[in-house]
């Protein structure tokens, strides 16, 4: 019986064999020592490890490798001394099971093996999950490539978790994992933690692959680590089977999406409205949309809340007959997915969530009900079921930093930033750039109001610059005059000119896209939608005070005119960092791409301070910059 197995064995090693050679790849077992890097590399010693059979992929020594094809599998004749080893492991491992360890080299979480080749290949061909194995590391020269960072990230997470059996292809994904299953940065797991983590992950991969896992681009921990992060760790542990599988078909459009290289698709303008006109295609006095803004926190105590219920009230407004809307306030994070619910439970089709803190629970919600439609405030979020938005608002910060400059008599400007997210850093650097451009002498001081520990006001004080630019707006129940661009008189504020988002226009843009049936056009791209409009679309703009000089003004009608008609890009020409350059005239165009300003992690050459890191952030702050935060980089 067990020369049979053989057989069957040597037929998977031959037609292995005669693929790779087809192929053009060695057709034996790969060999470390032929992979290895001349320069000394430093060894550790893992002791006695579980080693995953599928990442047992060569051998140590190059005349260890001969008898067997690429996939392990034995290639010599039945009638060799080789064939009754085999055959007399196989019988032991169906009898009694093979316990002996192997031993092992480990080099960038592959396994080539330098005793017990014959062992492995029998339990490759029994499909065993695991051998044990006595394993030593060997550790690569550490570089900036993808692949040796992302080890490196590894080495640092199997330390922690002594799991070596999951694989990412993205850089911070280690990180991400331990944060996902309720683990603090550096903490530990036990093997009560192993265990369950090893359950859950068996019963995932297994169904992802029966659900055809196996044909996209990406590798298994990937799509784990969406799922657990979209649907969270301890409900993934507590549910069954086939409620994993239910739960892995509906967010499969999440795995697939994470096969693209640009996995967002930005929309720019609005989709030009499609005839005939919106009041042939709904009669006045029958509701079509039911419309839900949830907002965490209530429109008096939150000028960003504030600007997005003006944007509700204005749909009201405008379509009186055709959408009714309902406002939740003081929504957080651990109530939204409640929230949602009842929005869907009272009718509503549509729903505007204006947190990124809320995407999560957006896309859960948005699997489990196909026939609403669900969109969240958030610039740069992948996500394939629900569509995301915002404003191009660096194209108003250029202004204001045009106006700043030209009000900067002693060359110190002030910006106070609140959260280091995707969209604040290229506001920072247009404001920055519109500064320099009429006043080449011109810093701007850079505050955080999301940092711990830090008097804004005293730093000011002590900083004296001529302008501010604080809030985009004011405050309903503060009343406060500290918005905009403003400079200190007398020790009291003097508003120069504020930013304006008209959400308005906005959402009833996006809801004629709806009424008119262009909307699904935007499903034919295969990627995430996010919307991105800015001065050309009417949705941003500047608003001047009467204390503006009046050639300043005109100075800013000229930039609005030009920036809303295409003609000029605050990010264009050569820019330069704060440690170099980052683009020349001759580079990538005449402008940064969408994407470009989209993914901005850098600082302007006239700005001084830094984007901060996590821990000098306020615990408020913290959830908003996990979801959408930006890290910095060497630029």
């Amino acid at each position: 019986m067990a020369l049979e197995d053989y057989k069957k064995a040597v037929r998977l090693g031959k037609k292995d064999y005669q693929a790779r050679m087809m192929r053009g790849e060695r057709p034996t077992l790969a060999v470390l020592d032929e992979i290895l890097p001349q320069e000394s590399l430093s060894q550790v010693s893992l002791g006695l490890v579980q080693i995953p059979i599928d990442q047992i992929v060569g051998t140590r020594y190059g005349g260890r490798g001969s008898s067997f094809a690429g996939n392990f599998m034995p290639i010599l004749d039945v009638g060799s001394e080789f064939a009754s080893k085999w055959a007399n492991l196989s019988t032991a491992h169906v009898e009694e099971g093979i316990h002996d360890p192997i031993k092992a080299w480990e080099y960038k979480n592959r396994f080539y093996v330098e005793e017990g080749n014959k062992r492995v290949s029998v339990m490759k061909y029994y499909e065993a999950v695991s051998i044990p194995g006595t394993v030593t590391r060997i550790l690569p020269k550490r570089t900036d490539d993808l692949e040796t960072v992302i080890y490196y990230e590894f080495v640092d997470f199997y330390a922690l978790s002594g799991i070596n059996y999951i694989e990412f292809s993205k850089k911070g994904s280690y990180a991400k994992l331990q944060e996902a299953v309720g683990k603090a940065a550096d903490e530990s797991w036990d093997d009560d933690d192993r265990l369950n983590f090893s359950s859950v992950y068996t019963r995932f991969t297994a169904a992802y692959q029966a659900k055809g896992g196996g044909k996209l681009s990406i590798k298994p921990g990937d799509a784990f680590l969406t799922f657990v992060t979209l649907y969270g760790y301890d409900k993934v542990s507590d549910i069954t089977t086939d409620e994993m599988k239910t739960l892995i078909a509906k967010a499969w459009e999440e795995f697939e999406l994470l096969t693209e290289a640009d996995t967002v698709a930005l929309k720019m303008d609005p989709a030009p409205e499609k005839k005939p006109l919106l009041s042939l295609l709904l009669p006045t006095g029958k509701t079509k949309l039911k419309i839900a803004f949830i907002y965490d926190k209530t429109p008096g105590s939150s000028a960003w809340t504030y600007s997005h219920e003006l944007g509700r009230l204005h749909l009201e407004q405008t379509f009186s007959d055709e959408v009714s809307t309902v406002a939740y306030s003081q929504i957080t994070a651990e109530t939204i997915e409640e929230t949602l619910d009842k929005a869907i439970a009272d009718g509503c089709n549509l729903i505007f969530t204006t947190t990124p803190v809320f995407a999560p629970a957006s896309v859960k919600a948005a699997i489990a009900n196909p026939d609403v439609r669900i969109l969240n405030c958030s610039l740069n979020t992948s996500h394939r079921y629900i569509r995301t938005y915002y404003t191009r608002m660096h194209e108003a910060k250029f202004l204001m930093g045009a106006i700043a400059g030209a009000m900067a008599e002693n060359n110190r400007l002030a910006y106070i930033a609140d959260y280091p997210l995707f969209g604040t850093i290229s506001n920072i650097n247009a404001f920055a750039l519109g500064a320099k451009m009429i006043n080449p002498r011109a810093k701007v001081y850079l505050e955080w109001s999301s940092k711990k520990d830090v008097d804004i006001t005293d730093r000011l004080r002590k900083l004296n610059p001529s302008c501010i630019s604080g809030k985009d707006m004011v405050i309903p129940e503060e009343a406060s005059r500290f918005f905009g661009i403003y400079h200190m008189v007398d020790g009291r504020p003097q508003n120069l000119a504020m930013p304006l988002c008209h959400w308005g226009r906005f959402y009833e843009k996006l809801i004629r896209t709806i009424m008119d049936g262009t909307w699904k056009y935007d499903d034919d791209t295969g990627k995430a939608i996010n919307y991105w409009w800015g001065m050309s679309s009417g949705v941003v703009d500047v608003i001047c005070s009467q204390n503006l000089p009046i050639g300043t003004k005109r100075l800013v009608d000229l930039l609005k005119k030009t920036i809303s008609e295409g003609e000029f890009n605050p990010f264009s020409g050569t820019l330069y960092s704060q440690t170099g350059i980052v683009k020349s005239q001759s580079e990538w165009g005449d402008s940064l791409t969408p994407e470009q300003i989209v993914k901005m992690d850098w600082l302007a050459e006239n700005v001084v301070g830094a984007i901060p890191e996590e821990y000098e952030l306020t615990d408020q702050a913290k959830p908003v910059v996990a979801q959408q935060g930006v890290k910095k980089s060497g630029v």
